[in-house]
């Protein structure tokens, strides 16, 4: 007896046990890892850093960097949130020295806060302190526009 099928046939041979095929690539190369070869059809283009391109989904504009988005100038923080243009060290400073005529939160666009330090001398001096402290070392404060200052 040989060593075959008791049904007498023989099983087609599967070059590929799972049964999917390596993809091919139009040139009808295989395509091999990533980085290497042609490029694969539908790939991010380099540079951005971001899914899908430039984040907001603004298009690049000449002259611009790479990844540059109009909405976050000075970038974004860890948690995505975009910095300002206001520095935190230049607003707590500006509050803990002027901060009975509001300067701090003039300066970062906070004019009702402003004038309400205005008009109360800050406080009495007190809520200047405290304010121009908070405005040093918060991580959360935020200018006019809802960004989060630069520290």
């Amino acid at each position: 007896m040989s060593d075959s099928n008791p049904y007498g046939q023989q099983p087609p041979q599967d070059p590929n046990p799972y049964g999917q095929q390596p993809p091919q690539d139009p040139y009808g190369q295989q395509q091999g890892a990533p980085g290497y070869g042609y490029p694969q059809q539908g790939a991010q283009q380099p540079g951005y850093g971001y899914p899908g391109g430039a984040p907001g989904g603004y298009p690049p504009q000449p002259g611009m960097p790479m990844g540059y988005d109009p909405n976050a100038p000075y970038g974004y923080d860890p948690y995505g949130r975009p910095y300002s243009d206001k520095s935190k060290i230049v607003a707590g400073v500006l509050q803990l020295f002027l901060g009975y005529l509001g300067v701090g939160r003039f300066y970062i666009g906070n004019v009702g806060m402003g004038l309400a330090q205005l008009f109360t001398c800050g406080g009495f001096g007190i809520w200047a302190l405290i304010d121009g402290i908070i405005l040093l070392t918060s991580n959360n404060t935020t200018d006019a526009n809802g960004r989060v200052l630069r520290g």
